[in-house]
């Protein structure tokens, strides 16, 4: 599959607003969507624990993914005050990476985040890692989860009723400069009733979607989100 080719249009603000479903939403540069009216901040394949699933199988990756993984969901509680956080699912990456470390961070993280509704879209990944442990006081659903004009999802697809918000895929996109210069990015795909979010992880790769009739690309670099023109 190619990736699709983009041309840039410069940003006024490091996040992008958009209207779906009769809503303002922000796309946000850390991989998340904000949607300020219903209170829910979105992200989706954080994929926690999958540099220490890979190092159960004897490869070499790095370590305190998971611990800046964390910390990025702290900021964007701190900066935007949710009242409900919804994963998009593979928020566990596999049973490997369940590790008593993670585990153990995962219970702290919690603590500071008491009062915040935390939802869970299983996803293909939380099949194979199990639920969150009660103790982290997620509520766990099947997709798609309905809230307000949107279908929480997991695998993109379409919803009879709902403005579907969705993951699983990693979408990422390609820029071509002079000659052969070029570079990729984590990007928002807009098709459309359907959006589909970067990954959250750090350590979770990426997958070229093609460039199609009616298809929008939201770019992520230098800190902003990047309207994109195929």
């Amino acid at each position: 599959m190619d990736f699709c080719e983009t041309h840039c249009v410069s940003p006024t603000t490091p996040s992008c607003r958009l209207q779906l479903a009769g809503q303002s939403v922000e796309l946000l540069p850390e991989r998340a969507l904000w949607w300020p009216a219903g209170g829910a901040l979105f992200v989706a394949d954080v994929h926690l624990g999958k540099a220490a699933a890979f190092r159960a199988l004897g490869q070499p990756v790095p370590f305190g993914t998971t611990a800046r993984n964390l910390q990025r969901l702290d900021a964007l509680i701190e900066q935007h005050r949710p009242r409900e956080l919804v994963v998009l699912g593979d928020f566990l990456h596999g049973i490997h990476g369940r590790t008593r470390q993670l585990l153990d961070d995962l219970a702290e993280w919690r603590t500071h985040h008491e009062s915040l509704r935390c939802v869970l879209v299983r996803g293909n990944h939380d099949s194979l890692a199990g639920d969150p442990p009660p103790a982290l006081h997620f509520d766990i659903v099947d997709e798609p989860y309905l809230i307000g004009p949107f279908a929480a999802c997991h695998h993109p697809q379409r919803h009879a009723t709902h403005f579907v918000l969705a993951g699983h895929l990693h979408p990422v996109c390609k820029l071509h400069g002079r000659g052969r210069d070029s570079m990729r990015m984590p990007c928002f795909v807009r098709d459309e009733q359907r959006l589909i979010l970067p990954a959250f992880g750090e350590f979770t790769g990426g997958w070229p979607v093609e460039a199609a009739n009616g298809r929008h690309f939201y770019g992520i670099g230098g800190d902003a989100v990047w309207p994109l023109s195929n």
